[in-house]
C-alpha cells in the first residue's frame, strides 16, 4: 500500500513539475495580455463615468479581482464604492442571491447610485450592469484596441472576446467585509473540527462579495425582482480555507486534469466545481495530518470520486449555500459524458500511476 502511495506521489510531483507548470506559465502569459487590454478599456470607462473606477491592479504578481475559469476564459470583478446607505437583505427568497435596500430614513439623493434605485428602494444589479455595458461598448469604440476586442452580444452581462481567443467577463461588485450572510449561517458545521475557530473568524471577517451577474441557479428565467438581486460570491473566503498542507497543490492538479481531459462543448465541469469539492474533502478529512504531502494521491482521488457521484446525481452543492446547485441548467447528457470521462481518469490514476506521464 505504502509503495503504491509513494509511486503515485512520485508521478503526481512529476505531473506538477511538467504539465501543471506549463499550464500556469501559459495562463500567466494570457492574463498579462488580457489585463493590458481590459485596463485600457476600463481607463476610458472611468473617464466617461468616474463612479466606475478600475480596481484591476497588479499586486504581488496577481491581479486584484481576476478569476481564471479555464485557460481561455476569465472573470474580472470590478469593485464599486459606497454601498453604505443600503441594507443587505438576505432572506433566502432567491437562491444564492441577496438584495440591497435603501436604509430607512435615507433619501435616494444620499446615494452615489441614485438613478439605479428601483421604485421599491432596491439598488438594481441589472440597471448598474446595463449602464456599465453601454460604457464598455463606447470605450471600446474609442480604443486603439478595437480591432482585437469586441463585446459579445445577446447577453445582459459584460462579456468581451479578445483576439478571437479569450472570453473575459467584467462583473461590477460590492465588497462586504466584516459581515456574514444568513444563508451561510449553518457554516461551519458544529460536529466537524475543521476549520479551527481562529480560521473561521478570519474567513467571516473577510466576508464575501455581491456580484452583478445573472444567477446560474435561476437558469436564465429571471423576473425583474430577481434580476435586481446580487449574486453572493465567497472567492476570498474559499482561498483562505485552502491554505496549508497540500490543498493548493491538489487544486492545481485538479484544474490541469480538468483542462486537459474534461473540457468539451457543453462541459458541466468548471474549475469552480473542483474547488468546491476540494473544500468538502477538507471537511471529510479535518485533520491537518490528512493533508500532508504524502496523502496528496488519496485526496486527489477522493475529489474525483466525489465529482463522479455529483455528476451521477445531477447535483453539485455550493460549499456555503445549501440551496444552490452548481450543476443547475446543465444538460443531463453532458453530465453523463463527464461522469464517464472522470471515472476513466480516476481509474487510470488509481490503477496505473505511471499513466500520469501521458494524461
Amino acid at each position: 500500500m505504502m509503495a503504491n502511495q509513494n509511486k503515485l506521489l512520485f508521478y503526481l510531483n512529476k505531473f506538477v513539475n511538467e504539465k501543471v507548470a506549463i499550464r500556469n506559465a501559459n495562463i500567466r502569459k494570457s492574463v498579462r495580455d488580457i489585463c493590458k487590454v481590459v485596463q485600457n478599456v476600463l481607463k476610458e470607462v472611468e473617464v466617461q463615468e468616474p463612479r466606475f473606477i478600475s480596481t484591476l491592479i497588479e499586486t504581488d504578481t496577481h491581479f486584484e479581482g481576476l478569476r481564471v475559469i479555464s485557460p481561455n476564459e476569465f472573470e474580472i470583478v470590478l469593485f464599486l464604492n459606497q454601498m453604505g446607505v443600503f441594507n443587505f437583505v438576505d432572506d433566502g427568497t432567491i437562491p444564492g442571491c441577496a438584495v440591497l435596500k435603501l436604509s430607512d430614513g435615507r433619501k435616494r439623493s444620499m446615494s452615489l447610485w441614485v438613478e439605479f434605485i428601483t421604485a421599491s428602494g432596491y439598488l438594481s444589479a441589472r440597471k448598474i450592469r446595463a449602464r456599465f455595458q453601454t460604457l464598455v461598448s463606447q470605450a471600446i469604440e474609442k480604443s486603439n484596441n478595437r480591432d482585437i476586442v469586441k463585446v459579445i452580444p445577446d447577453s445582459t452581462e459584460v462579456r468581451l472576446k479578445i483576439r478571437d481567443r479569450y472570453t473575459v467577463q467584467i462583473t461590477p461588485a460590492f465588497k462586504c467585509a466584516g459581515i456574514w450572510p444568513r444563508s451561510a449561517s449553518h457554516w461551519p458545521l458544529p460536529h466537524i473540527p475543521w476549520p479551527n475557530p481562529a480560521l473561521v473568524g478570519e474567513v467571516k471577517t473577510e466576508g464575501f462579495n455581491l456580484l452583478s451577474k445573472e444567477s446560474p441557479a435561476l437558469n436564465g428565467k429571471q423576473s425583474s425582482a430577481e434580476s435586481d438581486a446580487w449574486v453572493l460570491s465567497f472567492t476570498e473566503a474559499e482561498n483562505k480555507l485552502l491554505q496549508g498542507g497540500c490543498r493548493k497543490k491538489c487544486l492545481t492538479i485538479l484544474k490541469t486534469l480538468r483542462d486537459r481531459h474534461l473540457e468539451f462543448t457543453g462541459t458541466p465541469i468548471q474549475s469552480y466545481q473542483m474547488k468546491t469539492l476540494l473544500l468538502f474533502e477538507c471537511e471529510k478529512h479535518p485533520r491537518e495530518l490528512d493533508w500532508d504531502i504524502s496523502c496528496l494521491g488519496d485526496r486527489l482521488v477522493g475529489v474525483l470520486l466525489q465529482l463522479i457521484s455529483c455528476l451521477q446525481c445531477r447535483k453539485c452543492p455550493h460549499f456555503f449555500l445549501n440551496n444552490v446547485d452548481l450543476f443547475a441548467g446543465r444538460s443531463p447528457a453532458a453530465m453523463e459524458n463527464a461522469a464517464k470521462q472522470t471515472w476513466r481518469l480516476a481509474r487510470e490514476i488509481l490503477t496505473n500511476p505511471k499513466s500520469l506521464e501521458k494524461l
